[in-house]
């Protein structure tokens, strides 16, 4: 029999979506480019101040999460341990949200901007700072708050929480039930669709480097669309196997195994290249990119209209890439992450990643500088605008050059490799809603679906198209992700709440001694008219009681009785400080829907529980008095008593304690 989880809910829309705009880009490629990035440009000219302002909001949400009393929550149970090393931790994370990426971007973007005059500027020193503090800029901190803000949703609602791995968790403290329903499907297609079509635009352009570096070493003759389909069948033929056997085995050995030859060959770059220049540039540069982090991040070059193109061009198409991308890597974070405090978390996604980005840029892209200046006289920023070579005639200017360009090849065909199998992993986990065992068939297919169709993309120039489209989809996400983080306040603040609290002051006077009797009160029906029984015998009783222990000493106490709103106050009038009040009203408070119908437990009326409230003649906070005995409750009286005596004998509290008197004036 053929055996499926995938749920047709979130599938089939999926597929449909998915088909539709690729077939769109294949067949009209050049329509499908024209109108889309026509969408696209609309959206970074005239709205480009809401990725500012989201990516904005996400850092400094995060640091505030990292230093807030939320850091110590774990993103599990309270005694769950993560389930991988730190080291192995770190690098899937790391493979998963750049990989590619810094292969590709490590000379070139930083040659790219060192090349524009954009800036006007001509003086090499800088140019080359200018270079490095943007490149910071567009691979640190603020590119790794967006993954991080939605790995940590995710994270935090299905291991907290114990609710699906689903981007439709996190919306559960808005929507609660709903998101089960219709908006739950619709925000998982939306991130199946997001996913598909940003992890196929990076594996297009990714088989173009490989394929560029492979023709450089002389291993394949050219660049034609023959060699791109062997190389794709090869490698996501791997990524497939490495999907298979799960996230444990295949995606952490490779994600361990590429971070070692990531760091052998940034060693070798660091060692071979200008060493002293690059640890000083390492220094100034981080320096400079601290000292302008808050111009960086609200700079919209609105004053400066030379610069908003390129403006549109980097920094704002960063900022709709990482977002864009965040639903995939956010939810394979989210995956290995359990066990992590909150703190730990933000630290380790926001700061390591990010001081190697920064490590990273620095070695590749200021070395490129130094000998584009110093040694190939303009060679290598000649080639700012094929980054498909660039790195590759790079290394033409270090020695061992055939090693460090095989070694590169075979980074990147790992990061090709990760990508794809950890995007597998994800997309088929949402589109079974987190089935546990799901047929390897389905592995298959999604393996299959993002090699044919980042092909056809690539053969018929759709790939832009689609890249465009990916990039329109980060405008809607970003409202989304700013829902999260309300959404992940209420939770954290109800989680926070939950283990913070402490027994009901009722329960303060609590023995073994009359322990039938509380039960019995713990499972009774709490309604109105059981309070209003409660204040008209143990209430009144204990307040008589202490009217006529006061006469006896010579205090006259007030009792009054409000028939409409069954209120008893117990009152001691004085004439130069304020009087002493001790009453208690019926009070109610709201129940969860879910517990009107649970069979174990007190009998819950729809309209809510009624408790007995003891308020004072002050903002002092109430409380809740229902399981006190008569002579509990006097004896908590009196400790007010005694407390309200000790107070009004402190001439320093004569601020508060003496308002009564300029009424009585008045």
């Amino acid at each position: 029999m053929f055996k499926t989880t995938l749920n047709k809910g979130i599938f089939v829309p999926s597929i449909l979506f998915i088909f539709l705009v690729s077939f769109i880009s294949v067949a009209y490629p050049q329509v499908a480019d024209a109108v889309l990035n026509t969408v696209k440009n609309f959206i970074f000219v005239n709205l480009n101040w809401v990725y500012v302002w989201a990516v904005t909001l996400f850092v400094f949400f995060l640091v505030y999460l990292m230093f807030s009393k939320y850091g110590k929550i774990r993103l599990g149970d309270n005694d769950s341990r993560p389930e991988h090393s730190f080291f192995s931790w770190i690098a899937m994370l790391f493979s998963a949200g750049m990989g590619i990426g810094l292969m590709y971007f490590g000379v070139a973007e930083p040659m790219q901007h060192y090349a524009s005059e954009v800036f006007g500027l001509t003086q090499y020193v800088n140019k080359a700072k200018n270079a490095q503090l943007y490149t910071f800029f567009h691979w640190g901190v603020h590119a790794w708050a967006v993954y991080g803000l939605v790995g940590l949703s995710l994270s935090y609602f299905a291991y907290r929480f114990k609710l699906p791995l689903s981007l439709r968790s996190c919306f559960y403290p808005l929507l609660k039930n709903k998101t089960e329903g219709r908006w739950g499907n619709v925000i998982d297609v939306f991130a199946l669709c997001s996913t598909f079509f940003g992890i196929t635009t990076t594996l297009g352009f990714g088989v173009v480097q490989i394929n560029s570096g492979l023709k450089i070493l002389a291993i394949v003759p050219d660049t034609t669309f023959v060699y791109q389909v062997l190389i794709v069948t090869v490698l996501v033929g791997l990524a497939i196997l490495s999907a298979l056997t799960g996230v444990d085995k295949g995606i952490k050995f490779l994600s361990n195994l590429n971070v070692i030859l990531v760091v052998c060959l940034l060693l070798f770059v660091l060692t071979l290249g200008p060493t002293v220049y690059l640890i000083g540039s390492f220094t100034e540069g981080l320096g400079n990119y601290i000292n302008n982090f808050f111009n960086l991040t609200f700079n919209t070059h609105v004053y400066d209209a030379e610069t908003l193109p390129w403006f549109y061009d980097w920094t704002i198409l960063y900022w709709a890439w990482w977002i864009s991308w965040s639903p995939y890597v956010g939810l394979f974070i989210a995956k290995i992450s359990k066990g992590r405090t909150i703190r730990e978390f933000v630290v380790a996604v926001l700061v390591i990643p990010t001081l190697f980005n920064f490590i990273w840029m620095t070695v590749f892209g200021n070395s490129a500088i130094w000998f584009d200046t110093h040694v190939s006289g303009g060679a290598l920023s000649a080639l700012a605008g094929n980054p498909d070579a660039l790195m590759f005639r790079f290394f033409e200017y270090l020695p061992f050059t055939q090693i460090a360009s095989f070694t590169t090849i075979l980074i990147v065909i790992i990061f090709f490799v990760t990508s794809a199998d950890s995007g597998i992993y994800v997309m088929n986990n949402i589109a079974t809603k987190n089935a546990l065992h799901s047929p390897k068939w389905q592995t298959v297919l999604w393996g299959a679906l993002l090699a044919i169709l980042s092909l056809l993309l690539l053969n018929a120039g759709g790939l832009k198209a689609l890249q465009s489209m990916t990039l329109i989809t980060a405008l809607p996400f970003s409202v989304i992700m700013i829902l999260f983080m309300v959404s992940l306040l209420k939770g954290l603040s109800i989680d926070q709440s939950y283990y913070d609290r402490k027994f009901s002051k009722s329960t303060t006077p609590w023995s073994g001694k009359l322990w039938k009797q509380r039960l019995k009160q713990i499972v009774a029906t709490k309604n109105r008219a059981s309070v209003q029984v409660f204040i008209k015998t143990v209430v009144q009783e204990a307040f008589l009681d202490l009217q006529l222990e006061f006469a006896k000493s010579g205090v006259i106490a007030h009792l009054h009785f409000d028939e409409a709103s069954s209120t008893l106050e117990l009152e001691i009038k004085h004439d130069l400080i304020n009087n002493f009040v001790y009453g208690v009203v019926p009070a109610s408070k709201k129940v969860a829907a879910y517990l009107i119908d649970e069979s174990n437990l007190p009998e819950v009326i729809e309209e809510g529980t009624y408790f007995p409230k003891a308020y004072f003649g002050d903002t002092r906070e109430s409380y809740d008095i229902q399981y006190f005995t008569k002579n509990e409750l006097i004896s908590d009286v009196l400790k007010h008593y005694d407390r309200f005596l000790d107070i009004v004998s402190e001439e320093r509290n004569e601020m508060f304690i003496s308002t009564n008197s300029y009424e009585k004036e008045e």
